[in-house]
């Protein structure tokens, strides 16, 4: 047997047992994925085929749906444990994320703050005592903290009882200094629903002094005292201070997707370089520094708030996924974020969805939900055992159930044995 006819033989053997193209195309990031394959049903076909085929193929066809003739979606799904691109589609388009802007806020303030930080609210005074009054003035110093509650408002009050004081001669200030005055964000619509942003938050609402006020008269002390705004200044005395970890906050931010949590963090992320009065635009910087760092250019970007809530961020599902990947890396980062995700078919945001049994309790992700647009981001475990991330934006959706039905069905082919 010569030389030439082992070498034709070895060719065609090769040629005969060549796999399709698409399973090439996991193999690195810059390898476009998601090529249509010809297919009666999803489900016969996807059987037939191995991972990560079987995905492909499941995805390929649930874009055929007619609502993709109206709308669009922005997607991309990438396999962790193999450090690889699975799926791709319009996942460089300029999106609106909704409330997946959150999962951004989130990961860029852990990796600023620490999972450690804490929140600060505190009670300081000048003056002096004397026969039991107070001569001198009250400083509420806010660190926009959501979480304040009616125990830290009693905790502020039995502080002063303490110092023997049955009697305020002076001021009681509200030091608003942490943040500038904008109580709404950029890109807001006026007649929604939207958090108020203010340091010093009490039961979501601007009337943190006009409650402090009246627990301190219920509680039997004698106010002589105007209410104002005012710098607490070096010199004043501060004796209670409350705290809550950004655990706390992340908690309700993310399974709830309450957007008064999110924006506290965004300004906590604001803050952390000593600027006062910090302000959106300093959150922007920490932000677009961190996407830079994960490769991309943070001012290709548009971001408006730390909600979502805003018509003006502009993000890309390649950006959700970079993100999370970075996040997935970095174990300080995973194990705040993870846990504060909604749970498929449990809790949160997620609680009603996909309570199929390889979703149910596997799909941890991010949802946004805005007029015409409806996002889903974040992590799922696919029947290999393989760790993926994956985002969704769809954009221009007349119907939300659509779309949520087209992010659920997504996951189940990500997530079903094949």
């Amino acid at each position: 047997m010569t030389r030439t006819y082992l070498y034709i033989l070895g060719w065609l053997l090769m040629w005969l047992t060549a796999v399709p193209v698409q399973a090439q195309d996991v193999a690195g990031e810059d390898e476009t994925v998601g090529e249509t394959l010809p297919a009666d049903t999803l489900v016969r076909d996807s059987l037939s085929l191995k991972w990560p085929q079987s995905a492909v193929h499941g995805i390929d066809r649930l874009l055929e749906a007619d609502m993709f003739q109206t709308s669009q979606v922005g997607l991309m799904v990438y396999d962790l444990t193999a450090d690889s691109v699975i799926y791709r589609h319009n996942e460089r388009q300029m999106m609106r994320p909704a409330s997946t802007m959150k999962l951004l806020t989130a990961i860029a303030a852990i990796d600023r703050l620490g999972g450690s930080y804490q929140t600060k609210t505190e009670l300081c005074y000048t003056g002096h005592i004397a026969n039991r009054t107070l001569e001198g003035d009250i400083y509420c110093v806010g660190g926009m903290d959501p979480l304040f509650n009616a125990d830290d408002m009693s905790a502020f009050v039995e502080s002063i009882r303490k110092m023997g004081v049955d009697t305020i001669r002076g001021h009681l200030y509200a030091d608003k200094s942490m943040k500038d005055y904008d109580l709404l964000g950029e890109g807001w619509c006026w007649d929604d629903d939207n958090p108020v942003l203010t340091p010093l938050i009490y039961g979501r609402k601007d009337q943190f002094m006009e409650r402090f006020e009246r627990e301190l008269r219920e509680s039997g002390l004698v106010v002589q005292a105007f209410a104002s705004t005012a710098v607490k200044p070096d010199t004043a005395f501060c004796i209670c201070a409350r705290y809550h970890t950004i655990d706390q906050i992340l908690m309700r931010m993310m399974k709830e997707s309450d957007n008064l949590y999110a924006e506290s963090l965004f300004y906590q992320l604001a803050a952390s370089g000593g600027a006062r009065p910090a302000s959106a635009r300093h959150a922007r910087q920490y932000i677009r520094r961190l996407i830079d760092k994960v490769g991309l250019h943070g001012q290709r970007y548009r971001i408006a708030d730390g909600s979502g809530l805003s018509l003006y961020n502009y993000v890309t599902a390649e950006l959700e996924v970079r993100l999370l990947r970075y996040a997935y890396r970095y174990q300080n980062i995973y194990i705040h974020l993870l846990p504060s995700l909604p749970k498929a078919g449990v809790d949160g945001t997620l609680e009603k969805r996909m309570h199929g049994t390889f979703t149910k309790d596997n799909v941890k992700a991010k949802t946004g939900t805005l007029t015409g647009v409806i996002s889903l981001a974040g992590y799922c475990t696919a029947a290999n055992g393989h760790q993926l991330c994956f985002a969704i934006l769809n954009q221009g959706v007349m119907r939300a159930s659509d779309a949520r039905h087209f992010q659920d069905r997504v996951c189940e082919v990500l997530c079903n044995p094949q």
